[in-house]
């Protein structure tokens, strides 16, 4: 009589075997997201070396990618400090109306980007709802193209947040508390060293995602050359132009600009990680 156990339980893995798992799943990246990306790379080096960098390296191209970063990264550090806020009072409190506060952090992930930047026009204009008490102009403004990358970055930071806060025992910061250990002391030493990696992460996330947005930001932001224009429209009205190499070039250097910072942020967290375990 043999003694090997019934063919369903040889195998425990529920999904099919690893083969065949891994080959389904690098076929699916490649088709997705690698090919795209391939094709982008294959675009523009149609141009040659010097036609890229004249393209990319433009004055237009450079306000661009001036305004682009650095609202971006503005509204990826807000959102980080307010996420991590927001996720605080999710996860700590219970208070009325705590599901409904809960549910609106992913409004943005629901409502298309469109409507967003219609939203936000409509009330930060020089004649809108909250525009016309302001003593400072924000709609067709650099801080309007900040303020829809806010709009847009802030559920990624609190959805990357909250699990961590979830794992978090309030015991720890109470020992801290027994310990003589100040509100400030406890947050720096106890919970921020845990907390880092999610941080990073949701500022990466929210980061990387304001890079690409434009539904949100081409209405608020006005699209003023060398002021409020944003790459993404550059690299749309290079299509619409029948440029498909010129987007292209742009495109890379988005590309690569976040492929980087995403490496950055990848090998900070490993480094973090590997100090803790140390």
């Amino acid at each position: 009589m043999s003694s090997r156990p019934p063919l369903l339980l040889r195998h425990r893995s529920v999904l099919p075997g690893f083969h065949l798992s891994l080959g389904v799943a690098l076929l699916y990246m490649g088709l997705i997201v690698l090919l795209p990306l391939a094709a982008v790379f294959a675009t523009s080096s149609q141009l040659g070396w010097e036609r890229f960098v004249s393209i990319a390296t433009g004055a237009q191209v450079v306000a661009s990618y001036r305004l682009t970063f650095g609202a971006s990264l503005m509204a990826a550090l807000l959102n980080t400090a307010m996420g991590l806020l927001v996720a605080w009072v999710v996860e700590r409190y219970r208070f009325p109306g705590r599901r409904f506060v809960d549910a609106m952090v992913d409004l943005p992930f629901a409502l298309p980007t469109a409507v967003a930047g219609v939203a936000l026009t409509g009330l930060y204009a020089p004649n809108g709802w909250i525009g016309r008490w302001l003593p400072f102009q924000v709609a067709y403004t650099p801080l309007g193209v900040m303020l829809a990358l806010t709009f847009i970055g802030l559920p990624f930071v609190v959805r990357t947040v909250q699990p961590v806060l979830q794992d978090l025992h309030r015991e720890q910061e109470e020992a801290a508390a027994m310990l003589g250990a100040s509100r400030w002391q406890t947050f720096r030493r106890v919970l921020l060293p845990t907390l880092t990696p999610a941080l990073l992460t949701g500022f990466a996330l929210a980061f990387a995602r304001a890079l690409g947005e434009y539904g949100s930001v081409i209405f608020i932001a006005g699209n003023i050359p060398f002021k409020t224009e944003i790459t993404s429209l550059l690299i749309i009205a290079k299509v619409e132009q029948q440029d498909a190499a010129g987007a292209s070039a742009i495109a890379v250097v988005m590309l690569l600009a976040a492929f980087i910072m995403l490496l950055a942020i990848n090998l900070l967290q490993a480094w973090q990680r590997k100090r803790r375990s140390a």
